[in-house]
């Protein structure tokens, strides 16, 4: 802003019309570059950070800075789809996205790429603290007594309706019928003793000890122990695998498809897979801090399940599970009830 400042021509008037131009655009003016606006759901933050890093490096990032905001990813997108300035989206479901699609803000062909649109990858994971003092090993221990858990609300988390599909999916494939199933999350439900907004908010509750289970992402659980946090995490034989999109939006600066090849590079998805993110090309390996086994961070669990194979597509799960009054909010209700 020193560049306009310095311009002693300029008119108060003209000076706030262009204050304000640049604010609504979300890009710096003049020699200063390009920016672009990130807003994405909590999680990625870090990695997004460190690619952007990398990306700057690139004869395409040269001059480009960024600025973000990050929370639960369904308030993300409601927030876009009323006005927020957004060059690029990043959030934990498809539904997210599509939502900006039928506001117009967004090409119906932004999944019609190699990764389906998808940026980033990562499982439903079990968080315990160091030791495991509960001897948690899988899905049915959520339902003791002595379980307490914390878990993002659904209602504006989407890492909460991978936690839910999880669990579910793990009850399925283990032979419950779709009653059972529900059973066995309401128990789960009556278990929970926090439903935070969004996915980091629910580790920061966990690092205030208020439960001692946390249901979260692999890539939440690898980056609080790179924190130096003291947790232990098990894969489930049963989980899902969460898939992250990306997308930009149609009036975005033109570099924000320079950043969205690099996200897909391999030099970007080596970034997110350093923050513990499961990569979604080929031919990406890096030691992981903070995995089980740094040298092997990403085993494949014994039954991983998908939203499209194993539940039906997301509109299919969103009308069925999330949708007001629907199944999740029938068993929430009668979870506090018991």
């Amino acid at each position: 802003m020193k560049t306009w400042k310095s311009r002693l021509a300029v008119t108060a008037t003209a000076l706030a019309a262009v204050l304000g131009m640049t604010a609504c655009s979300g890009r710096a003016s003049g020699a200063s570059g390009t920016q672009l606006s990130i807003v994405g759901f909590a999680v990625p933050e870090t990695a997004n950070k460190a690619i952007a890093a990398k990306f700057q490096q690139t004869d395409a990032g040269k001059g480009v800075t960024f600025s973000g905001s990050y929370g639960a990813s369904g308030d993300q997108s409601r927030k876009v789809a009323a006005g927020a300035k957004a060059d690029y989206v990043h959030f934990s479901l498809q539904s997210d996205v599509t939502r900006l699609v039928k506001a117009g803000l967004v090409d119906e062909d932004w999944n019609k790429n190699a990764t389906k649109g998808i940026v980033s990858d990562s499982v439903v994971v079990l968080v315990v603290p160091k030791g495991n003092p509960q001897g948690i090993k899988g899905w049915e221990d959520l339902t003791r007594p002595d379980v307490k858990i914390i878990t993002p609300d659904p209602k504006s988390s989407g890492s909460a309706r991978w936690n839910i599909l999880g669990a579910y999916g793990h009850a399925v494939a283990s032979g419950k019928t779709e009653a059972q199933a529900s059973d066995f999350l309401k128990k789960i439900f009556a278990n929970v003793t926090q439903w935070a907004g969004s996915g980091r908010e629910a580790t920061e509750a966990f690092d205030k000890k208020v439960g001692n289970v946390l249901i979260s992402y692999e890539n939440e659980a690898i980056l609080a122990r790179q924190k130096g946090k003291d947790y232990d995490y098990i894969v489930p034989n049963d989980t899902v695998l969460i898939e992250n999109p990306g997308a930009i939006l149609k009036k975005a600066d033109p570099k924000a498809k320079d950043w969205l090849n690099f996200v897909l590079s391999k030099d970007g998805q080596t970034e997110f897979a350093k923050t513990g993110f499961r990569p979604v090309i080929d031919g990406v390996k890096t030691e992981v801090k903070g995995a089980n086994d740094p040298a092997n961070p990403f085993p494949t669990p014994e039954h991983l399940l998908t939203v499209e194979k194993d539940f039906g597509g997301w509109t299919t799960v969103d009308k069925k599970f999330f949708a007001d009054g629907a199944l999740i909010d029938q068993l929430r209700a009668a979870a506090v009830k018991k």
